[in-house]
């Protein structure tokens, strides 16, 4: 049987300090190894986060990559940027990044593929729109 996984998306909420709180909030109460927990926090988030579940069994994710290592793009995340801060999960293709940012099933197809390239574990959205 697999093993169960429970993602925490947090979306854009949460400031490094109040991430930090209720990462102290949580910990004790979601920090098991029966099961797999990932918090996915906002980038400014993540080091602070990273540092806090040193320790547990807690693993951190991002809510978006790059599906390049490096180059000119303001204000993108690489995989081997998250790989090196301790990430081991990221977010790909969510609705909200469907909408708002065009992503598309091609960009999709790309960071996962950038994801698995850097040993990191693809959360793959998918789904339809209520229409």
């Amino acid at each position: 049987m697999r093993k169960r996984i429970i993602v925490a998306n947090w979306k854009m909420n949460k400031t490094p300090k109040e991430s930090l709180e209720l990462v102290e909030l949580l910990k004790e109460k979601v920090d098991t190894d029966e099961y797999d927990v990932v918090f996915c926090v906002p980038f400014v988030d993540l080091i602070p986060v990273a540092g806090a579940l040193e320790g547990t069994h807690i693993m951190l994710g991002a809510q978006n990559v790059h599906y390049e290592d490096f180059g000119p793009y303001t204000g993108e995340i690489s995989a081997p940027m998250l790989k090196e801060i301790g990430c081991s999960h990221v977010i790909i293709g969510h609705s909200e990044r469907r909408a708002y940012f065009n992503e598309t099933d091609h960009t999709v197809n790309q960071k996962i593929f950038q994801t698995i390239n850097h040993d990191l574990t693809p959360i793959v959205c998918v789904g339809e729109d209520l229409e």
